[in-house]
C-alpha cells in the first residue's frame, strides 16, 4: 500500500498542493500533507539551526511548519509519520519551471532531494509556462495524467523510480 508525504515550498494553502493532494488520494487515502506555514521559494536545501521549528495540526494528516521545505519532510519522518515512514515523497506543484540551475535553489526540489537522501523515493513536480502567463492549477484533462501513468512510482521512460532516486520533472502547460 501506498503512504504519500505531500510538501511544497509555497505554502500549506498553496493552490498547487493542493491539487497535488487531489492527485495523490486517486492513488491512496494513506495522504499525509507537511508544508511550510509561509512562502519557502528560493530556501534550497537549507534546515533551520538557529530558530525553533514550530509545528501545528490543522486537521487529520494536515500538519504546517514554520520552516523550510527540508525540515517538513524531517519534522514528518521523525516526528508525525513516527509509525511508518512514507513510500514516497512528492513535491509541488511549484507555481514555475525549476529547470536546470533553478533545481539548486529550488525548495520544491530540495525537499524531493531530502527524501531520496532518507532513501524514499521522491519527485518535485513544478509548472512550466510562459513568461507573464498566468498559473493553471485546473485539474489536468482526462486522458492527461498529472503524474507518470498515475503510478508515482514508474518513470514513463526510465522504468521504476527506486528508493535513491528522485525526479524532477516540470508540467509543460499550453
Amino acid at each position: 500500500m501506498q503512504r504519500i508525504l505531500v510538501t511544497n515550498d509555497d505554502g500549506i494553502h498553496a493552490p498547487g498542493l493542493q491539487l497535488l493532494e487531489s492527485i495523490a488520494r486517486e492513488i491512496t487515502d494513506d495522504v499525509w500533507v507537511v508544508a511550510p506555514d509561509g512562502e519557502r521559494s528560493g530556501a534550497g536545501h537549507s534546515v533551520s539551526l538557529t530558530v525553533p521549528i514550530r509545528m501545528r495540526k490543522l486537521g487529520e494528516k494536515r500538519y504546517q511548519v514554520a520552516g523550510t521545505p527540508t525540515d517538513c519532510v524531517l519534522m514528518a519522518l521523525w516526528e508525525i509519520m513516527t509509525d511508518a515512514p512514507p513510500t514516497i515523497v512528492l513535491s509541488g506543484i511549484n507555481a514555475g519551471a525549476n529547470l536546470a540551475e533553478d533545481v539548486t535553489y529550488s525548495g520544491t526540489c530540495a525537499a524531493a532531494m531530502e527524501g531520496t537522501l532518507l532513501g524514499i523515493r521522491s519527485i518535485a513536480l513544478s509548472q512550466a509556462r510562459a513568461s507573464g502567463a498566468d498559473v493553471d492549477y485546473s485539474p489536468p484533462a482526462p486522458g492527461h495524467a498529472a503524474l507518470p501513468a498515475r503510478n508515482p512510482r514508474q518513470h514513463p521512460q526510465r522504468g521504476p523510480v527506486t528508493a535513491r532516486s528522485s525526479v524532477c520533472p516540470a508540467m509543460c502547460l499550453p
